[in-house]
């Protein structure tokens, strides 16, 4: 068993990050991960979202690690589960596989909270747990996977930004089109009362 933990500060309030956390895929920096199905969403008592989805992609993992461990595609799927407590400011995931489970299991927890020194930046907190079963190179191949894992978290985390400045730029867009549609008929009434 090997484990991984990586800590990263968002330069964004919370709202923001987890608004981008819930539309983070498709995104260029993650072409890996290519679909994404919603299998439940709704609200608990408390006012939290919970929301179950799956998500195929291709692990890309290397060939020669596929032939140890005796599979012949790399796509596979992970079931995800989310809580958003708006009132707690706390986004939690938890996402497994669940493709190639007799060989690996990969158990990965995603936690977002605002900063506790600064509220206008989150703090993500990531862990996974990786498992490679009956196989010789084992801990070689778990420490394969933890890099793959790492880097992926890289890309995750660009790709972040990238949905951020995205949904900044759609808010823009919509409120400069309200801004445009509200003049017209403010000028055609001004107009008029002349």
């Amino acid at each position: 068993m090997k484990l991984w933990a990586s800590e990263h500060i968002f330069n964004h309030p919370w709202e923001t990050v987890t608004k981008a956390a819930m539309q983070k895929y498709p995104n260029p920096m993650n072409p890996n991960v290519f679909g994404v199905d919603v299998l439940a969403r709704g609200v608990d008592p408390a006012g939290r979202l919970h929301s179950s989805r799956l998500l195929t992609a291709d692990w890309g993992m290397p060939s020669m690690a596929m032939s140890m461990i005796g599979i012949t595609r790399s796509f596979t799927y992970a079931q995800e589960h989310s809580i958003v407590d708006p009132k707690e400011k706390t986004f939690e995931l938890k996402s497994t596989n669940i493709s190639f489970t007799n060989i690996i299991s990969v158990d990965e927890k995603l936690t977002y909270k605002p900063h506790p020194d600064d509220p206008e930046k989150t703090m993500l907190t990531q862990e996974a747990q990786i498992n490679v079963k009956a196989i010789s190179l084992s801990s070689y191949l778990e420490g394969v996977i933890a890099k793959s894992i790492s880097a992926n978290a890289n890309k995750g985390r660009e790709a972040m930004e990238w949905v951020i400045r995205r949904l900044n730029s759609e808010i823009e867009e919509l409120a400069s089109t309200a801004r445009g549609s509200m003049r017209a008929p403010m000028a055609a009434a001004a107009s008029e009362d002349k």
